[in-house]
């Protein structure tokens, strides 16, 4: 199948920009909930509006889906990676949530690297999808980000590990234990959430460059 794109296809690029964009400021927001636990309610406001103009976006591109006959890369691609990127929002918000419903205590050191990781995963998602529209020309880049997102991942799941051993360790609560643990893990497959996405984009770039 030729990847040629016409002017009113372009729009399915520019809605996965648009919801990159959107997961970074997720990221920010989770960064800065993570920094100081004092600002969570204020956290659980912004992550709330941030959460639903993704669900708007995907909306928009299914919408689109609908609409159009020809598509510059197969419906459930497309499908796929507008759902997947839905669902790392979805789980930053739900990390974000249970800080704020558990009243959970200021976040540990390996926390705050665990969103630290997430943030530059997003950043390498969210420059790879300005590269899709020219897949061609930019299929090495996008190669590049794809395993950079990998790469931070493992990363993430070494940092996960040592955190919770950590956390079985030193905390003395059982309950911040509790709290924790699934705040913790919750860190984690938002890391494993956008390894998938990387994974779409490599099969988006097998199938197209």
């Amino acid at each position: 199948m030729a990847f040629s794109i016409k002017p009113k296809e372009e729009k399915f690029f520019e809605y996965f920009e648009e919801a990159t964009g959107l997961l970074r400021e997720c990221a920010d927001v989770l960064g800065e909930a993570m920094e100081d636990h004092t600002l969570i309610e204020h956290s659980m406001v912004k992550i709330d509006k941030l959460e639903q103009k993704i669900d708007e976006v995907t909306d928009k591109v299914v919408g689109k889906l609908n609409k159009t006959f020809i598509t510059p890369m197969d419906r459930e691609d497309i499908y796929a990676i507008a759902q997947k990127l839905d669902d790392v929002a979805d789980i930053i918000q739900g990390v974000i949530e249970r800080m704020y419903l558990y009243n959970a205590g200021p976040a540990s050191e390996g926390a705050r690297e665990l969103a630290k990781v997430i943030a530059k995963t997003i950043k390498q998602m969210e420059k790879a999808f300005g590269q899709l529209s020219s897949v061609k020309k930019h299929r090495l880049k996008i190669q590049a980000r794809c395993g950079r997102i990998v790469a931070l991942e493992d990363e993430g799941d070494r940092l996960y590990r040592q955190e919770m051993a950590k956390l079985f360790r030193e905390c003395t609560d059982p309950i911040e234990i509790i709290k924790w643990k699934e705040i913790l893990s919750n860190l984690e497959e938002t890391l494993d959430l956008c390894e998938d996405v990387a994974d779409l984009l490599k099969g988006v770039v097998l199938k197209y460059a």
